[in-house]
């Protein structure tokens, strides 16, 4: 671990809540969908409805942050699992630090590698993707998803400052180019003119996607895992 990330994990922790409760309610914000993908969705679902002169830009803008987002969310994932593991500091007894983490074990968290955070690329892109669209409303969401997503995975130890870190500059970088003239245009122009002429399918289809991207693939990735038990 780096100089900056102790430097950090070890201020935290000296500085850590003294309240249960506090402690508690952070936990409950962290492990909660509620809290992370279904504060962000729903906005992506505003602000395709909102009456606006430019609804066929905005619209191509929401499908190449959900395309970001999805890229984001894979990217992070497959790093974790290419890049060296990397133990996540609640669990790594060479730091001798004590984390409020208490009923947060997981052993998928524990078997999974730290860097990058997914939850900072997957949110941090689709914030960005609302900055896009609305640069009041997106820096409300950029602050959301920095205070409310990536700050209490740090403070209770899920992962190093710099697994946020990375994590936020990859899933930005990749939002900002997909939604640039030249990639939105090939990209969510197609699909925006498949979803006009196919309504019900589209929002069928938009509407599992949403569901699926608010709990992360986490259902799915769980069925596959049991799949392979099974086999």
């Amino acid at each position: 671990m780096n100089s900056f990330d102790t430097a950090v994990q070890i201020f935290l922790t000296h500085n850590a809540f003294h309240s249960a409760a506090i402690n508690h309610a952070i936990r409950v914000i962290t492990g909660q969908i509620i809290f992370k993908g279904l504060v962000l969705i729903p906005v992506l679902w505003w602000m395709w409805f909102k009456p606006d002169p430019r609804s066929e830009w905005r619209r191509e803008t929401i499908i190449a942050t959900v395309a970001s987002g999805l890229l984001s969310l894979a990217s992070g994932r497959l790093l974790a699992y290419c890049l060296p593991f990397r133990q996540r500091p609640l669990y790594n007894p060479e730091l001798h630090l004590d984390f409020p983490s208490v009923g947060l074990h997981d052993a998928v968290v524990r078997t999974w590698s730290s860097f990058p955070s997914d939850h900072a690329m997957l949110w941090m892109s689709i914030a960005t993707g609302i900055f896009v669209v609305s640069r009041r409303v997106g820096v409300l969401a950029l602050l959301y998803t920095g205070i409310f997503i990536c700050l209490p995975r740090v403070y209770l130890g899920l992962h190093y400052p710099t697994d946020v870190l990375a994590g936020a500059a990859i899933g930005v970088a990749i939002t900002c180019i997909a939604t640039r003239d030249f990639v939105r245009t090939r990209l969510a122009g197609p699909i925006l003119q498949w979803m006009n002429g196919y309504p019900g399918p589209a929002y069928m289809l938009a509407f599992l996607l949403s569901f699926e991207l608010v709990t992360q693939f986490d259902d799915l990735f769980l069925l596959f895992r049991a799949g392979l038990k099974a086999l």
